[in-house]
């Protein structure tokens, strides 16, 4: 299936000059959804995968599907703030600012290997961070996974020693 063709490009938003891929229209179509997420499955297949943890709110369309689809569970990340129980937490720097991101404390169990999923690869940013909390709670990042990577912006480097699968390359 040609999944880039259910990709919709907006010139200028959020801002002048990015050219942003909207995924809304893969995910409106059920059968193009349900082959990515089957594609994307095939990719990690080989892996030992424990659990998927994705980032908000993308990645939760993403992985949860995903986790789903391989039988394991599926752990959030949230923005800082955001979730009800006890937290760990790791900053990151965003274009014009900073932020946190947030994950339950006793949602990894050292020793579990877990694939991270989100949407999109763009700087890395995101997704080293998520990277950072599987982490600090003793879990074992065995891959990334992703709808999109934008290769221009070079996010890949960031994750220097991580298995990375990508479904659509731009």
């Amino acid at each position: 299936m040609d999944f880039k063709s259910y990709i919709r490009v907006i010139p200028d938003y959020p801002q002048p000059g990015i050219r942003f891929k909207d995924i809304t229209t893969l995910l409106k179509n059920g059968e193009a959804y349900r082959a990515a997420i089957e594609a994307l499955k095939e990719m990690v297949a080989d892996k030992q995968i424990d659990l998927i943890a994705g980032p908000e709110a993308r990645g939760f369309v993403i992985g949860a599907p995903l986790a789903n689809s391989l039988g394991v569970g599926f752990v959030p990340i949230r923005k800082s703030g955001k979730l009800p129980g006890e937290t760990i937490e790791a900053g990151y720097n965003l274009e014009y600012g900073k932020d946190k991101l947030a994950m339950h404390k006793d949602a990894i169990e050292p020793g579990q290997k877990v694939l991270i999923a989100d949407d999109l690869l763009a700087t890395g940013g995101t997704i080293s961070t998520s990277i950072d909390l599987v982490r600090q709670l003793g879990g074992e990042v065995v891959g990334a996974a992703f709808l999109i990577e934008l290769s221009y912006l070079s996010g890949r480097e960031k994750l220097s020693g991580i298995d990375i699968h990508t479904l659509i390359t731009f």
